[in-house]
């Protein structure tokens, strides 16, 4: 959801770098890949260790209050995001969102800038026991979906996200937003959403179910 079909990433960040700032930590690249597609509790977690302070539910707590009031004022849907949606409905064809923030937030975007789009349901951080880039997410939601993992594609842009999708045995269509994603033999790279079509996701999930029927069962 987030830097993948909305624009929230950068709201994201500018919540993590609001409530740094209240425990005297000035926020920076260095912070980045503990922050951008990291859980509420991940990202309150390293900001406690690196101020050397703070009460670690207040933070969590302050993080998705801000984070909300943000998203709920208004996130702008991705480039692409829609009309990629809207052609995946017309074939008939079943999706989810995955996503690693709240569920208040989560609730806030599909009522707001995703309202009307038919996922068939939604996971956020507070559905499975752990989140992103754990692999339980997309595992759970493959299940729900009644299919194998290797049947599934994950539309990504983070590392962790990534991670966890490729974990979990998804192919994985990748479009960066602010951090870079690394390659791997179960990532497919796009600039935008713009450049994605229902064929292309197609042709990607035969071909990683494929490649995963061929490898050797441990």
């Amino acid at each position: 959801m987030d830097g993948t079909l909305v624009d929230t990433e950068t709201l994201w960040w500018l919540t993590t770098e609001k409530i740094a700032a209240g425990l005297d930590h000035r926020l920076g690249p260095a912070d980045a890949p503990e922050v951008v597609g990291r859980a509420v509790s991940d990202t309150a977690a390293h900001l406690v260790r690196v101020a050397g302070h703070g009460d670690l539910d207040a933070v969590a707590a302050a993080l998705t209050e801000d984070f909300f009031r943000r998203v709920d004022a208004g996130a702008p849907p991705r480039p692409g995001a829609r009309a990629l949606l809207t052609a995946l409905a017309a074939r008939g064809v079943p999706f989810a969102l995955v996503s690693a923030s709240p569920r208040v937030v989560v609730d806030a975007v599909v009522g707001g800038a995703l309202a009307d789009v038919p996922f068939v349901f939604t996971l956020s951080a507070d559905d499975t026991p752990r989140t992103k880039p754990h692999p339980d997410p997309y595992r759970e939601a493959a299940a729900r979906l009644g299919l194998d993992p290797a049947q599934c594609v994950a539309v990504e842009d983070s590392p962790d996200g990534a991670a966890s999708a490729e974990a979990a045995g998804c192919a994985v269509l990748v479009v960066p937003s602010l951090l870079e994603v690394l390659p791997s033999a179960a990532r497919t790279f796009a600039p935008s959403l713009e450049e994605v079509t229902p064929d292309t996701m197609s042709a990607m999930a035969q071909a990683h179910s494929s490649m995963m029927s061929r490898m050797p069962s441990t």
